[in-house]
C-alpha cells in the first residue's frame, strides 16, 4: 500500500510539473503573438482555472518551483546583404538596363534606316539631315531627364546624340561627298565646342570626356590620306590647351590622361605614315610644344578634395610619361643625325627638369603631392644626365663619366643635405662599377700607365669619397655604406693590380709564341717558367697588399681594415700551401714561404706586444658589462 501510494505521489508530481511547463509555454507564445500584433494597453487575461491548479499541486507536494525556460531573443537580421542586393539591383535597373535599352533602340533605328536607304526611300542629303536632326533632338531631349534628376540616363542620351552628330558629318564628307573637308571640320569642331560648353555649364567631367573623345576622333574621321602636319598638330595643340584650361579651373585631372593619350596616338600615326628627315625641325618644334603643355600641367592642375590615391598620382605619372615620350621622340629624329646633339639635348632636358623641380618646391601645390612631384622631377633630371653620358661618350669613357657624375652628386648631396642625391650618386657609382667589371675591355700596351688603371683609379677615388662622407655620419645606414665602400675600394684596387700582373706575363707569352712555328721543348720550358713567375707574382701581390692593409689598420686603429687584411692573408696562405707547393719551382717556393712566414710572424708579434691595447680594452668592456 505504501509502495503504491508513493508511486501515485510521484506520478502526481510529474503531472504537475508537466502542466506547469505547458502553462508557461502557452503564456510565452500568447505574449509573443500579442506583441507582434497591434500594441494594446489591456493586460492579457490569465486563464483562471490553470493558475489555482498549479498552485495547489505545487503547494500540496511542496515541490520546488520550476523556473521558466530562458527567453531566447529574436535573432536580429543584418541589413548588409539586403543593402548589397538592393544596390546591385538598383545599379542593374538604372544603368545597365538603360544602356541595353539605348543600344536596342539604336539597333532598331539602324535597321530601319538601312532598310529605307537600301530601298532608296531617302537620298544621301536626307540621310545626313535625319542624322543631324536626330542627334540634336536626342541631346535636347536628354536635358529633360537631367532636370528631373536622372543624370546618368541624361548623359547616356547625350553620348548617343553627340555620336550621331559626328557620324552624320563624317558620312556627309567621307561617304556621300556632300561637303568638303573645311566645312566638315568646322561642323565637328562646333560639336566638340558645344559639348565642352555643356560640360563647363553643368560641371560634368563625363561630358568633357565626350568632347575630348570627339575632338581627337575628328582628324581620323576627316583623314584624306594626305600629309598635313601643320594643320593636324596645330589642331591637337588647341585641344591640349583647352584641356589645360579646363583642369586649371575644374578638378578633372583624368582629362589630362585622355589628352596625352590622344596626342601620342595621333603623333605616332602621323610619324609612321609621313615623317621624313627634311621635316625634322618642324616635327621637333611640335613635339616640344606638346611636351611643354604636359610639363606645365602638373603644376597648375586643381586637385579635388578627398581624391583617391590612384587619381592623386596622375600628375606624377603624367610627368614621368611625358619626359620619357618626349626624349624618345627627340632621340628617334636627332640621333640618326648627330649623337653629340642628342647628348646635349639630354643635358638640356635635365636642366629643364631641375628648373621644374625647383618650381614645384617653391609653389607647394599640395602638401604630399608637391613633394613627390619635386623628387620625381629631380630624379628625371638625373636620369637624363646619366643617359647623356653613354650617348656622347664611348667605351671606358662612359664608365669614367658615371664615376664623375657619382662624385659630383655626392658632393652636392653633402652640401645641400639631400638623401635623394645620395641615392642617385650610389646608383651612378653602381652602374660604373658593373660596367667596369663586366663590359669594359681595355687593350693595354703599357704597364700601370694605361686607361684601365686610370679608370680603376677614378673608381677607387670616388669610393674613397663615399666612404669618407658616409663615415662622418653617425647613423647605421651611414656606417653600412662606409663599410661597403671600403671593401669595394680594396677589391677594385686588388683587381686592377692583378690585371696588370696578368697583362705583363700575358705579353711575354704572346711574344714567345710567334717566335717559332711550333712548340719546341725549349719553348715549353720558357712557357712553364713564365707561368711559375706569374703564380709567384700573384702570391707576392696579395701578401704585399695584405701587409699594407694591416699597417693601415694599425695606424688608423681600425679593426674593420685589419679584418680585411687578415682575410686576404688567409687567402694567400691557402694559395701558398695548396698551389705554390705543388706548382712553383723550389726557389720560388722557398721565397713564398719565407715571405709569408716573416709576414705572419711580424703580425703575430704586433698582436702579442698588444700595441693597440686590445686586452686592456677587453678588460674594460668586461668590467663595465659586469657592473
Amino acid at each position: 500500500m505504501d509502495a503504491s501510494h508513493s508511486e501515485l505521489e510521484a506520478i502526481r508530481r510529474i503531472l504537475a510539473d508537466l502542466m506547469a511547463r505547458v502553462y508557461r509555454i502557452e503564456r510565452e507564445l500568447r505574449i509573443r503573438t500579442e506583441s507582434a500584433a497591434e500594441p494594446s494597453t489591456v493586460e492579457p487575461t490569465q486563464p483562471s482555472p490553470a493558475k489555482p491548479v498549479v498552485d495547489e499541486v505545487t503547494s500540496a507536494n511542496s515541490a520546488p518551483p520550476v523556473l521558466p525556460p530562458p527567453r531566447i531573443p529574436p535573432i536580429a537580421t543584418t541589413p548588409f546583404k539586403t543593402e548589397i542586393d538592393s544596390d546591385l539591383e538598383s545599379r542593374i535597373g538604372s544603368h545597365w538596363l538603360n544602356r541595353i535599352g539605348i543600344a536596342a533602340v539604336l539597333i532598331v533605328i539602324y535597321y530601319f534606316l538601312k532598310y529605307a536607304f537600301d530601298n532608296s526611300w531617302i537620298g544621301p542629303a536626307g540621310r545626313v539631315t535625319i542624322g543631324l536632326l536626330a542627334g540634336i533632338a536626342v541631346v535636347v531631349w536628354s536635358e529633360r531627364f537631367r532636370a528631373k534628376g536622372y543624370k546618368a540616363f541624361s548623359y547616356s542620351l547625350k553620348a548617343v546624340g553627340i555620336g550621331t552628330l559626328y557620324l552624320s558629318v563624317w558620312a556627309a564628307f567621307q561617304v556621300y561627298s556632300l561637303i568638303p573637308s573645311g566645312p566638315a571640320f568646322v561642323m565637328m569642331l562646333a560639336v566638340t565646342s558645344a559639348t565642352a560648353a555643356m560640360a563647363w555649364a553643368q560641371d560634368a567631367q563625363l561630358l568633357a570626356a565626350f568632347a575630348l573623345t570627339g575632338g581627337f576622333s575628328t582628324p581620323l574621321l576627316l583623314s584624306t590620306g594626305q600629309n598635313r602636319e601643320v594643320a593636324l598638330f596645330s589642331y591637337v595643340i588647341l585641344l591640349d590647351l583647352a584641356t589645360l584650361f579646363l583642369v586649371m579651373f575644374k578638378p578633372w585631372r583624368r582629362l589630362l590622361v585622355m589628352s596625352f593619350a590622344g596626342t601620342l596616338l595621333l603623333y605616332i600615326g602621323w610619324y609612321s605614315s609621313f615623317y621624313s628627315r627634311n621635316q625634322l625641325g618642324l616635327t621637333l618644334t611640335f613635339a616640344t610644344l606638346f611636351f611643354a603643355i604636359f610639363a606645365i600641367a602638373p603644376l597648375v592642375t586643381l586637385q579635388p578634395e578627398g581624391e583617391a590615391p590612384l587619381l592623386a598620382s596622375i600628375p606624377a605619372v603624367l610627368a614621368f610619361a611625358n619626359a620619357g615620350v618626349y626624349f624618345l621622340q627627340a632621340y628617334v629624329v636627332i640621333e640618326e643625325v648627330d649623337k653629340t646633339d642628342m647628348a646635349w639635348f639630354a643635358l638640356a632636358l635635365a636642366a629643364v627638369y631641375i628648373f621644374l623641380s625647383r618650381q614645384v618646391h617653391i609653389r607647394r601645390i599640395t602638401p604630399g603631392a608637391s613633394q613627390i612631384l619635386h623628387f620625381l622631377h629631380l630624379a628625371v633630371a638625373l636620369g637624363f644626365i646619366t643617359v647623356a653620358i653613354p650617348i656622347r661618350l664611348n667605351a671606358h669613357w662612359i664608365t669614367i663619366g658615371w664615376f664623375v657624375e657619382a662624385g659630383i652628386l655626392l658632393w652636392v648631396a653633402d652640401r645641400i643635405k639631400s638623401e635623394l642625391l645620395n641615392v642617385f650618386a650610389l646608383a651612378a657609382l653602381a652602374l660604373g662599377v658593373v660596367r667596369l667589371l663586366l663590359i669594359d675591355n681595355f687593350p693595354t700596351t703599357q704597364l700601370i700607365f694605361n686607361m684601365r688603371m686610370a679608370t680603376y683609379t677614378v673608381a677607387v677615388i670616388v669610393l674613397g669619397a663615399v666612404a669618407w662622407y658616409a663615415a662622418r655620419r653617425t647613423d647605421e645606414p651611414g656606417r653600412t655604406v662606409a663599410a661597403v665602400a671600403v671593401v669595394a675600394l680594396n677589391a677594385l684596387a686588388l683587381i686592377a693590380l692583378s690585371h696588370e700582373v696578368a697583362d705583363y706575363y700575358g705579353r711575354q707569352i704572346t711574344a714567345l709564341m710567334p717566335a717559332r712555328g711550333h712548340w719546341t721543348p725549349a719553348d715549353r720550358n720558357d712557357w712553364r717558367g713564365i707561368e711559375i713567375e706569374r703564380g709567384f707574382s700573384y702570391s707576392a701581390l696579395w701578401m704585399a697588399y695584405g701587409a699594407m692593409l694591416m699597417v693601415v689598420g694599425f695606424l688608423r686603429r681600425s679593426a674593420f681594415v685589419r679584418w680585411q687584411a687578415l682575410l686576404l692573408i688567409a687567402a694567400t696562405i691557402v694559395k701558398v700551401f695548396l698551389y705554390d707547393v705543388s706548382q712553383l719551382d723550389r726557389g720560388y717556393r722557398i721565397v713564398s714561404f719565407i715571405v709569408l712566414g716573416a709576414l705572419l710572424l711580424a703580425i703575430s708579434f704586433v698582436y702579442q706586444r698588444d700595441w693597440l691595447q686590445l686586452s686592456a680594452r677587453r678588460n674594460k668592456e668586461g668590467a663595465s658589462s659586469s657592473t
